[in-house]
């Protein structure tokens, strides 16, 4: 049985109060590159496989504290696009991980009220996954809390070449006119529809790039990288992410502008 959390908005308060957390303070959005698997199993003398396992078995506790902590979308790059140039066995491992976790968390996904969203192309993903996907996607699909967004053979270039090609086709089909087209627009156009851009972009095990995460959506997102694997990412290592974006002046061009 899944341990549920209060997840009503009394409780969300007290939860964020204990973290000295305060609503004008809290991201909406909180994105992260889950980096270091492979590392922290090298460091272990494990397989790179077991490396991931563990990675798999961080993502419950990270999800379970976004909700509790009244988070709005909490976006996880899983597999990116480039990640096909791995070893052939290395990424059928990885699909099979992938498959397995969406079908042991998925009651941790409804008890924590959490609407799931596949980010990335369908495409070259195996039968098994998309179909455990589509099943994760389709029974939160009347939850109300929390968006998780599973980026999973995901590219920000990617993406945005989808999102032309849509508005293209509707040009050319005279539903739009190319003077119509604003950031709005664009922003309709992408897989993040109806979501509010990440605030706050952490970087696992120490790397400072973003990998072609999210291009559109991250443009004032604050950074936050820590050099801790993404095995070891707890909600400790959440809390301190936190704290680090409400102590920062988000300024988006202008001066003074507070955080929140």
């Amino acid at each position: 049985m899944t341990e549920r959390t209060d997840l009503r908005p009394e409780a969300i308060a007290v939860a964020r109060a204990e973290l000295g957390l305060t609503p004008e303070r809290m991201p909406r959005h909180v994105a992260i590159i889950m980096d270091g698997n492979g590392r922290w199993a090298q460091g272990r003398g494990l397989s790179r496989s077991a490396g991931h396992a563990a990675g798999g078995d961080c993502v419950p506790r990270i999800v379970r504290e976004s909700a509790r902590l009244g988070l709005e979308v909490l976006t996880l790059y899983s597999f990116s696009s480039e990640n096909w140039h791995r070893p052939s066995n290395e990424i059928d491992a990885l699909m099979r991980l992938h498959a397995a976790l969406l079908r042991r968390d998925r009651d941790t996904v409804m008890a924590h009220n959490v609407r799931l969203r596949h980010l990335g192309r369908r495409e070259g993903l195996p039968d098994e996954l998309l179909t455990e996907m589509d099943i994760s996607v389709e029974t939160s699909s009347t939850n109300t809390g929390m968006w998780l967004n599973v980026a999973l053979n995901y590219g920000g270039r990617g993406e945005l070449t989808d999102a032309v090609r849509h508005l293209a086709r509707d040009v050319a089909a005279g539903r739009l006119e190319p003077d119509d087209i604003q950031e709005a627009t664009i922003a309709q156009a992408l897989q993040t529809v109806g979501q509010s851009d990440p605030d706050l972009l952490v970087r696992t095990a120490g790397e400072q790039r973003i990998s072609n995460f999210l291009l559109w959506q991250i443009s004032y997102a604050e950074l936050y990288i820590t050099e801790t694997f993404w095995p070891d990412f707890d909600e400790a290592q959440l809390h301190k992410a936190l704290h680090a974006y409400a102590g920062r002046h988000r300024r988006f061009g202008g001066l003074n502008q507070p955080t929140g």
